[in-house]
Formats: structure tokens, C-alpha cells, sequence
């Protein structure tokens, strides 16, 4: 089988994590307002309905490394392919509460085996110096995802049914792109890159501290990923299409948030989380203080889409960066914290909505929000940062996978060919000197 290349690989990665992130988990909160009247659900039950994809995912990628390693790149994405075409059908065809829950609950299994079975493939056939830029494209899924769902929900609009049957379909193609394009292999080490160290207790209490702070932000974003359209409609008393445009904006912002989340780890990520978690709660106190106004609204949407997008790159690189050489922990702990945050912040927003109303419920997440930017001051920072002129330079997301592994003389690990290469160009430098 032929491989395909690092720039088709980014774009077939973007495309799987467009379907299993953007249409099988964040595009949900686009038809809450339908579903809910059709099902006749309150809520309470959105909440916890809206709970029960996100339990799924920490469940499915705490052991998705271990399967990935196993059965390899290829089987792990075509599971999670099935998982995610086989959720967004029964979606499509719930009639109550219980089976709704069924068809979320295995969406959840899709996005948590995605991103390992990726990563795994990455490894395995993309060149090292790539990875960087590689992962952001794929990362960019996420938001693609939620804007190709917009024209679905603009053409179909109230027939929920039929759009969720169009994205079991999507997720069919995913699976046969998959079983043709991605390796069966697993990803190997190569045997001249020194081991990993033992995990410090340092390092278990920033990962600890970071791992609080996901949870914390996705426990106050739960709010608008799964409320916010139902909250333009109920309270603000507008077109049902609003929540499509709302989604647009997530997504067109959401892909300004590998930007920030480089400069972020280049200037001070502190600030730069305590600025984006005080966006979250300006983009939540917006929406709820002036629901009927479209702009307002739109404005909102965009200033979260980038808030959030920009939090979970920076993540994903302190989590990178607290582990070297331990991908399948470090970036995925944070992840996981993320979702358990939702899922518990899920819930309670639908019993706050039923004993507040929608603004007060926002009110009180936004609030938490701020909370949670005061302390920001406590975020992990990379071990042993000192802030000199290499470091500044050596800093983003490829600068974040160059350091997984070192060789012996404790140097970051670049792969035979990439050092000749480098060796080849400071001996011509040398020259012309």
C-alpha cells in the first residue's frame, strides 16, 4: 500500500476530525432546540443527554493508546468510524429520550478513539519535522466540522432526522477513506532516541494543576456548546436559522486558535489563559444579556469560537511539553479533564435553567469563568523555563513535538535524515563563510 503524503495525510486527518468532532460531538447543540420539541424533553434531560457523549469519550480515550498500539492506526479509526455512523443513525431515528442517549453515547466513543488512531499514523509515516504542522491542520477539523454542518441546518432546518442520516453518511465515507489511506502499523520508537524518563513528582503535580484547569474551563464552556442556540430561540425569540449562523462564527474563529495558542507559548501562557477564560465569560454574559439581538449574538459567537479553540492548543502543548516523549498521557489527560468538566457542567446547567431561567444560569457559568481567570497565575508552565533568547525561539506546537524525544547526549531527536540535512546546510554555510 502506498502511503499518502504529509500534506494529503493533514487534510484526510482534518476531514476524519471534522466528522467524529465537529458533526458527531459539537454539532448537537445546533438541534437541541428541535429535538427538544419533538422529544418533548426538558432541560434537565438535555443536560444529561448532553452528559453522556462526553463520558464516553474520556472512557474511550483512556484506552484508546492501548488499542491504537495494538491492533494499529488504520483498525482504531475504522472502529471509531463505525462507532461514529452507526450514533449519528440511531440519532436520526431516536423516538424518546433513552434511545437518543444511545446514539450520543456512541458518538462519544468516535471522537475518543479519533484523535489517538491519528496521531498514531502520524508518527508512524509523517516526517518528524512535520508533525507540528501537520497536527494543526488536523486540529482545524474541529472547527471545519462545525461550519459544514451550518448549510445542513440552513437547508433542512427542523428536519433534524435527515440531517443526522446525511452525517452518518459522511462518517461511511470517513471509514472507506480510512481503510484505504491509513497505515495498519503502529508507530515505533526508533531505537537510537533515548528512553523516556521516569515521570517526577514535579511533573505529576503541574499535570495535575493543568489537568484541574481543563477541567474547570470545560466544565464552564458546557454552557454555550450545548445551550447557547437553544437560548436565542427560547429566550431571544429568534429564526431558527440564527443557530446555524452562531455556529459559523464558532468555527471561522475557532480557526484563529492554533495562532494564539502558539503565541501563547511563546509569550506568557499565564496571561494568555487568564485572557481567554475572561472571553469565554464575556462571550457567555452576551449572549445572555441580549439574546434577541442578532450582532450581539454573532459577536458573542465569534469571541468563544476563539477563546475556546485557542484554550485546548495551549492544552495540548503544556501537556505535550510537561511529558516528554509520553504522548499517549500527557496531551490526553488535559483532553480528558476537558470533557469531564462538560460533562458534569452539562447537567447542572439544565437544573440551573429550570430553577433561574437561561440568563441567570449563564450568569452564574460566566461568573466561574472569572473565577477561574483570577487563579490563571497558577498555570503550569514548562519544567525548568528559563525565558533566554533560545528558548522564546524554540517554542509552538512542532517545537513542543521536537522535544518528545532526545538522544543520548539529551539533544531533542530529529531522525537520521533531518540531522544530515542540518549538518549538510551549516557545513555549506561554513563554506561560503
Amino acid at each position: 500500500m502506498t502511503y499518502p503524503s504529509s500534506s494529503k495525510f493533514a487534510v484526510l486527518g482534518a476531514a476524519l476530525i471534522a466528522i467524529s468532532y465537529g458533526l458527531a460531538r459539537f454539532a448537537f447543540g445546533l438541534f437541541v432546540p428541535p429535538i427538544r420539541d419533538d422529544l418533548a424533553l426538558s432541560p434537565s434531560q438535555i443536560g444529561m443527554i448532553s452528559a453522556l457523549p462526553l463520558i464516553s469519550f474520556v472512557i474511550a480515550t483512556g484506552f484508546a493508546p492501548l488499542i491504537a498500539d495494538r491492533i494499529g492506526a488504520r483498525i482504531t479509526a475504522i472502529v471509531s468510524g463505525l462507532f461514529g455512523a452507526l450514533g449519528l443513525a440511531v440519532i436520526s431515528q431516536s423516538t424518546n429520550s433513552v434511545s437518543l442517549a444511545v446514539g450520543v453515547f456512541a458518538c462519544g466513543i468516535c471522537t475518543g478513539l479519533m484523535m489517538p488512531a491519528l496521531t498514531a499514523a502520524m508518527q508512524a509515516i509523517v516526517n518528524r519535522a512535520l508533525h507540528g504542522r501537520v497536527s494543526s491542520v488536523m486540529n482545524a477539523g474541529t472547527s471545519i466540522g462545525v461550519v459544514v454542518a451550518v448549510p445542513v441546518v440552513l437547508l433542512l432546518e427542523s428536519a433534524w432526522r435527515t440531517a443526522y442520516l446525511s452525517f452518518a453518511v459522511l462518517a461511511t465515507l470517513g471509514i472507506v477513506a480510512a481503510w484505504r489511506m491509513l497505515p495498519s502499523v503502529s508507530p515505533v520508537t526508533p531505537t537510537d532516541a533515548a528512553p523516556a524518563p521516569p515521570i517526577s513528582r514535579l511533573q505529576w503535580a503541574r499535570l495535575f494543576r493543568l489537568s484541574l484547569f481543563a477541567f474547570a474551563m470545560g466544565f464552564v464552556s458546557a454552557a454555550y456548546w450545548i445551550f447557547a442556540p437553544d437560548l436565542v430561540i427560547t429566550l431571544g425569540a429568534l429564526p431558527t436559522d440564527t443557530t446555524a449562523w452562531l455556529w459559523v462564527a464558532v468555527g471561522i474563529a475557532g480557526l484563529g486558535g492554533a495562532i494564539a495558542a502558539d503565541l501563547a507559548d511563546r509569550n506568557n501562557p499565564p496571561i494568555t489563559h487568564s485572557l481567554m477564560l475572561m472571553m469565554l465569560a464575556a462571550s457567555m454574559a452576551l449572549i445572555a444579556a441580549s439574546p434577541g439581538n442578532s450582532g450581539i449574538t454573532l459577536f458573542s459567537a465569534l469571541v468563544f469560537g476563539l477563546a475556546y479553540m485557542s484554550l485546548t492548543g495551549l492544552y495540548l502543548m503544556t501537556g505535550i511539553r510537561l511529558l516528554p516523549g509520553r504522548l499517549s498521557l500527557g496531551p490526553v489527560l488535559p483532553f480528558m479533564a476537558v470533557s469531564l468538566g462538560q460533562a458534569i457542567g452539562s447537567p447542572v446547567l439544565g437544573i440551573l435553567i429550570e430553577k433561574m431561567g437561561y440568563a441567570g444560569a449563564f450568569s452564574v457559568f460566566a461568573s466561574a469563568s472569572i473565577v477561574v481567570a483570577i487563579i490563571s497565575p497558577l498555570y503550569p508552565r514548562q519544567l525548568e523555563q528559563e525565558w533566554d533568547e533560545d528558548v522564546i525561539e524554540d517554542t509552538g506546537l512542532q517545537a513542543a513535538y521536537d522535544h518528545q524525544l532526545h538522544d543520548e547526549e539529551g539533544e531533542p531527536y530529529r531522525g537520521v535524515e533531518i540531522e544530515e540535512e542540518i549538518e549538510a546546510v551549516e557545513e555549506d554555510r561554513t563554506n561560503e563563510n
